[in-house]
């Protein structure tokens, strides 16, 4: 059955229309894209509401929005296009390739009577894997999301400073100690910024030309990179400057011109219809419009959950990929029915962005759902009411 035969199904995609329509009216968000394609076809393509906030410009299909972390999944599939071309090996410490991450200490906090808590630093019971970069269990963090001393000392030597290299990163990386014993706890890390400098380092060329020649340019991906061209940038979507709910200030990145920092973590911006043809090729097993990408038995492994003989490994205070969840290799992979809070279907898998984008492809339904907006203080509500209203959709 198609996705539109049934009628019921249009009535529903308009109730998706017109709940996002109200929540711009009410002025929540500016505007958004949408985008659902249902085996291999784009079936509801929407862009509702105003590109900015400062202008009545509506939103347009192709607007350009930053996806932060929707980063990661493109990333992580570039470091397994080395892994299938024999140029390392998922089980090998990291520091065979980048020497400064060799020997370093786990950081452990240890209480002291009548006075404030020390930082005292143990050996690391085995070294940091190229898999543990990919599923976040490496021992790094982000220096973000809850407080520690580990935490305290990254945002002391500026590991988040936006003008750093991934060099400058790796060398600052190897001086630091690690929040977790690695292979022990997912945590939420700049693992995937030490796999851009991986890449770099291995194939000897900027993280932007690596992804160019690897996967935008053969997935016809245009409108993605690190920054967006003076020509190209009318079509850039922004945020509220304020939070309507939150009345916090948003900042975003400055992607009017080439950073100095390629962030393999979060540093991208893409379209709609760009990261739907990088998820289409997952959909389909690493291959797009007879461009091979990948394997079908490495994107398998990827999107399988890395997390179930780690039994420890989500017991972190800031597990993001949340109840029914594991993690694979770049992705959120759902083990469970039910658990989670959101609908779904085991094995699909999922990211997101800071500013609020998402995506998700459903192997069961033949589903791939993206969601464009900038509202960074809203992305958790709205990444479940958009997988909300798209699931209840579907009638076949």
């Amino acid at each position: 059955m198609s996705y539109f035969q049934a009628g019921s199904t249009s009535v529903r995609l308009d109730r998706l229309n017109q709940v996002i329509t109200s929540h711009i009216t009410d002025q929540l968000i500016p505007g958004a894209v949408m985008l659902i394609a249902r085996h291999g076809k784009i079936v509801h393509q929407q862009a509702l509401g105003r590109q900015t906030p400062d202008d009545e410009k509506p939103m347009q299909p192709d607007a350009i929005f930053r996806i932060y972390s929707m980063t990661k999944p493109i990333v992580s599939v570039a470091v397994m296009q080395l892994v299938e071309e024999g140029r390392l090996l998922l089980s090998q410490p990291v520091s065979q390739y980048l020497p400064e991450l060799k020997n370093l200490q786990v950081g452990v906090t240890v209480d002291v009577p009548g006075a404030e808590p020390v930082l005292e630093l143990a050996p690391a019971e085995r070294e940091m894997t190229v898999q543990d970069l990919l599923r976040h269990t490496a021992g790094l963090t982000y220096g973000i999301f809850g407080t520690s001393l580990v935490k305290s000392r990254y945002n002391a030597a500026g590991v988040g400073d936006p003008d750093i290299s991934n060099d400058s990163l790796i060398k600052k990386l190897g001086t630091l100690p690690l929040a977790y014993q690695p292979g022990t706890t997912w945590e939420y890390s700049r693992a995937t910024d030490v796999l851009g400098a991986l890449l770099e380092r291995l194939c000897d060329k900027p993280l932007d030309v690596v992804l160019a020649e690897r996967i935008f340019t053969p997935l016809e991906m245009s409108d993605t990179g690190f920054w967006v061209p003076a020509e190209q940038q009318h079509r850039l979507a922004e945020g509220f400057a304020i939070d309507p709910v939150t009345q916090q200030a948003v900042h975003s990145l400055n992607v009017r011109e080439r950073p100095q920092f390629l962030s393999g973590g979060g540093g991208l911006v893409s379209t709609a219809h760009d990261y739907w043809r990088f998820a289409n090729m997952l959909l389909r097993g690493g291959e797009l419009d007879g461009v091979r990408i990948l394997s079908h038995k490495l994107v398998a492994l990827m999107t399988s959950d890395h997390l179930t003989s780690l039994p420890q490994a989500k017991s972190g205070a800031n597990y993001l990929p949340g109840p029914g969840y594991g993690f694979g290799l770049g992705f959120a992979v759902r083990t469970a029915v039910g658990e989670s809070a959101i609908p779904g279907s085991v094995g699909d898998y999922h990211w997101s962005g800071l500013a609020g984008t998402y995506f998700w492809n459903d192997p069961q339904e033949q589903l791939t759902a993206i969601w464009m907006v900038q509202a960074q203080e809203q992305r958790e509500y709205y990444r479940q009411l958009f997988r909300n209203l798209v699931y209840a959709s579907l009638t076949d």
